[in-house]
């Protein structure tokens, strides 16, 4: 009876999650699976009989909409900016953090961390005003050194690089917690001995810091590459896609599809296609790290 209660209670304590997880998770992307196959929308959904089985006609005209495949370009160009980017920014954050006392590292942790708790609306009010091309601060900054007024939300490369900026600064707190907490868990005795041995801080920075940060970089990467993959809230709050489609993602197509037109059908196609994105994404990540490993 012992042996049966000691088997048993690991089960117990993570079966809430797992049906959790279940319920959440993995069912909702079964129905997604369905009703991609399906033509189902409104009228569908108040009256299932309605509800067609079309095949695959669903993502084959999603590889012919001219729109889903501007957004998945959209989405890849702020996949390869944008994560570079934050992780690059983030890191040196928290390495410029570790290196000025501990008042001030606690006071700017908390300065750089606020935006990533600050909602999204709000934030989307106030760059809204820096971006404005009339009276935007930041063109009026610009003024200052006789430049142009940039049209930072009108011109479509233009405002995808505003949105990376913008989603960079916001999302930097959590990303730059997670590499703190790996500077400080390297032994102080690795950068004493290299001091004996007359390292500079380059070397110590390639030799040392760095690779004792491999897991860490390895998943804020991972992270950041599947958020960015998701991109959906800036966009939405400060374009709303626009101009011309120029800055919408593949998670914003989604949104518009199936609860803007309620092409519920087509949308769960275009969402079953990003979960794949996503996937392949995160498999090349973990296997290019064995590979490093090996």
């Amino acid at each position: 009876m012992n042996r049966f209660k000691a088997k048993i209670t690991p089960y117990l304590f993570i079966g809430p999650a797992v049906i959790l997880l279940l319920i959440f998770s993995f069912l909702p992307i079964l129905v997604s699976l369905a009703i991609s196959f399906t033509d189902m929308n409104l009228s569908g959904l108040a009256n299932w009989s309605q509800i067609n089985f079309i095949g695959f006609d669903n993502f084959i005209t999603l590889f012919k909409d001219e729109v889903f495949l501007k957004s998945m370009r959209n989405t890849f160009f702020y996949v390869i900016i944008g994560v570079p980017a934050a992780v690059i920014s983030s890191f040196v954050i928290a390495l410029l953090l570790k290196f000025v006392s501990d008042w001030m590292s606690s006071a700017f942790r908390v300065v750089y961390y606020l935006p990533s708790v600050t909602n999204i609306v709000a934030i989307a009010v106030v760059w809204g005003f820096l971006y404005n091309q009339e009276y935007g601060l930041f063109n009026y900054l610009l003024s200052l050194f006789e430049i142009n007024a940039i049209p930072w939300l009108e011109d479509p490369l233009i405002a995808k690089l505003s949105l990376i900026l913008l989603t960079v600064w916001k999302s930097n707190g959590v990303s730059m917690l997670i590499f703190l907490a790996a500077l400080q868990s390297i032994p102080k005795m690795y950068y004493e001995a290299a001091d004996i041995d007359g390292a500079n801080r380059w070397q110590k920075l390639c030799r040392i810091t760095l690779p004792s940060m491999r897991f860490a970089t390895f998943f804020v990467t991972v992270t950041t590459v599947i958020g960015w993959l998701q991109f959906f809230e800036e966009p939405f709050v400060m374009t709303e896609g626009g101009p011309l489609n120029g800055t919408n993602s593949m998670a914003l197509f989604i949104y518009q599809e199936g609860f803007q037109y309620s092409e519920f059908g087509y949308g769960a196609a275009a969402s079953f296609i990003l979960f794949i994105i996503i996937i392949l994404a995160t498999v090349m990540q973990f296997i290019l790290r064995k590979s490093d490993e090996n």
